[in-house]
């Protein structure tokens, strides 16, 4: 029987450890070839030469399970390096199947305490990383399927986070770009989706080294798999890279410790309609302030009940 991914070939950024290592490593045992991309360490770069670092020796471990998978340093937040990871994967496996963006930074900080730099480099990381790899692969799959005459074979699997869905006071950079994932996910589903791609967002929730100060209490168990690993993760970026996730499409799943939760889209609450031509100062008072005035304290657009998801 064949596996669900063979044939295919994938991309996986900030691979070398954590998340995007567990994602990659899924991604070869259900049968794909994969670029492991990881920013800043030895590994091939474009110049052809391979070394140890946290990208080769992933795509070491692949090759040595049996799997194909080469290594790529690029900085996918800088374009030109992102258009180089693109074509690494059409040079090495003749085509670019799937894209999972999951590299990304942390510059935890208040909002009033935030420097401009701490802002624009996570901004830079996350969300315009995002853009950067899934333009080039986006124009590679319409090329593909202007000269097929018809759909082609396309998954786009981009990382946000409960920081975003929940609203993380000390994190307004991250929850910023996670968010701004969201909409650029959403954009893409239906923007490609006439050429046979799919683009769907997970909320994952993960013990890694980015994650490490923001889990550190809550312990492992002492047997069995931690509820933070990366590898209750990974399966459900190998489902949506799939075949079977065909209809899955522009969709935003929170997956943390053996559980997927899947998040509905915002629906309007209320709606409130001026007695005149457009509204007024007075009438918008008389409308709105009875409407928020029993609303609990705190109660924002966020939706912090995402954090207290856990398997039943």
């Amino acid at each position: 029987m064949s596996l669900p991914l063979e044939g295919l070939s994938a991309v996986v950024t900030g691979a070398g450890r954590g998340l995007g290592r567990a994602e990659a490593l899924e991604l070869a045992r259900l049968g794909a070839a994969v670029v492991v991309n990881d920013y800043g360490q030895s590994g091939r770069d474009g110049s052809g030469e391979a070394s140890a670092g946290p990208a080769e020796e992933v795509a070491a471990a692949i090759r040595d399970l049996g799997g194909r998978a080469v290594a790529h340093t690029g900085d996918v937040s800088d374009l030109r390096q992102a258009r180089e990871l693109a074509g690494l994967a059409v040079a090495e496996f003749g085509k670019l199947d799937i894209l999972v963006n999951n590299a990304g930074i942390l510059r935890d900080r208040m909002v009033f305490s935030m420097t401009e730099d701490e802002w624009d480099s996570v901004i830079r990381v996350h969300l315009k990383g995002h853009f950067n790899t899934t333009h080039f692969a986006a124009a590679h799959w319409r090329e593909r399927s202007k000269a097929a005459g018809g759909p082609v074979y396309g998954r786009i699997v981009n990382t946000s986070s409960e920081a975003f869905l929940a609203g993380s006071a000390g994190q307004p950079n991250y929850a910023a770009a996670k968010g701004g994932i969201v909409g650029l996910t959403t954009s893409t589903a239906l923007a490609l989706a006439k050429y046979g791609v799919t683009a769907n967002a997970i909320c994952p929730r993960a013990r890694t080294r980015m994650t490490e100060d923001v889990f550190a209490g809550f312990q492992e168990p002492d047997e069995g798999l931690d509820p933070l690993a990366p590898e209750h993760v990974a399966p459900l970026v190998g489902y949506l890279a799939s075949p079977a996730a065909a209809r899955v499409n522009g969709q935003l799943l929170v997956v943390h410790g053996g559980m997927v939760a899947v998040v509905e889209r915002p629906r309007v609450q209320a709606k409130f309609d001026s007695k005149q031509e457009t509204f007024t100062y007075d009438e918008l008072d008389a409308l709105l302030t009875p409407h928020y005035a029993d609303r609990p304290p705190g109660e924002t657009f966020a939706a912090a009940e995402v954090l207290g998801l856990k398997r039943g």
